[in-house]
């Protein structure tokens, strides 16, 4: 007998077949829940259980508690499949102005206050990519990038602050706005800083090597590689510059942030009545 093989009594045994074969209601439910957490893990393995939660009250209304997503994601051996990133220390580079910010990040009170700025570079199919990104660090908002085919290129970073000063102008922003950036060298140009001059914009850098002053970037950067690649299969896109601009799309308007109580960046700013 299986039983006796297994080392279990005869009953336990036959309690266990018809468990298995007369499940409860609450493995029923257990189930489906399972497989709700597994679908959206599948397409989103760059989160953890509590953005999975999140991300499914958001998407269909049905709501559980971290911990009970926690238990089923162990359950079901469910893991974020993320990694941390190292940061690099920069090459030190002339500072051409003050960090205006410093610990600030947490006390802004409104949209364009602070926006911040970085490049990050990838590789696709043996083509190599720099993407320049500007984030409202009131939101976490991007509200202008640009992309380059070519290392080096400047392009990506006018293109993407264009975008920036062309919603100020629109929205008639008034309000002093900081720029914050690392000490790079398109950064500290003339040319590039020139473009701000009509607007009531002022400068604000990072110290040299010390990326932690623009904890915004430091944080988004990683996140977003991590959910283009694994999330968005951007590995295997024939067509990356629309790939990113529907990523950017899904960023400010599906994508539930922690930093924001898990609301979207622009539910975020039209629930402050914004």
């Amino acid at each position: 007998m299986l039983c006796e093989y297994m080392s279990i009594s005869r009953s336990g045994y036959y309690k266990w077949k018809y468990r298995k074969e007369n499940p409860s209601l609450k493995e029923i439910t257990r189930q489906s829940d399972l497989e709700l957490i597994k679908k959206v893990h599948n397409k989103h393995k760059a989160h953890g259980y509590r953005w999975i939660n999140r991300h499914i009250r958001n998407l269909y209304g049905v709501y559980y508690t971290d911990n009970y997503v926690h238990r089923l994601c162990k359950y079901e051996n469910i893991r974020y499949q993320g990694k941390h990133y190292k940061w690099k220390k920069p090459d030190e580079e002339h500072e051409k102005f003050s960090n205006l910010v410093w610990n600030g990040w947490k006390y802004l009170t409104r949209p364009f206050e602070v926006i911040v700025s970085d490049m990050t570079s990838f590789r696709v199919k043996g083509t190599y990519y720099e993407l320049t990104m500007y984030f409202d660090a009131w939101n976490k908002e991007i509200i202008g990038y640009g992309l380059s085919s070519r290392k080096g290129d400047k392009r990506s970073y006018y293109d993407g602050l264009n975008q920036v000063l062309n919603k100020i102008k629109e929205e008639q922003i008034e309000d002093p706005i900081i720029l914050h950036t690392d000490q790079g060298s398109v950064y500290s140009s003339k040319k590039y800083n020139s473009l701000l001059n009509e607007l009531n914009i002022q400068r604000s850098m990072s110290r040299a090597g010390t990326p932690t002053d623009n904890p915004v970037n430091e944080s988004l950067n990683g996140w977003i590689k991590e959910e283009l690649f694994m999330d968005f299969d951007l590995k295997h896109s024939n067509d990356v510059p629309n790939l990113i601009k529907l990523y950017i799309e899904y960023y400010n308007n599906e994508r539930p942030s922690y930093a924001l109580k898990y609301k979207t960046p622009i539910q975020y700013k039209h629930e402050l009545g914004f």
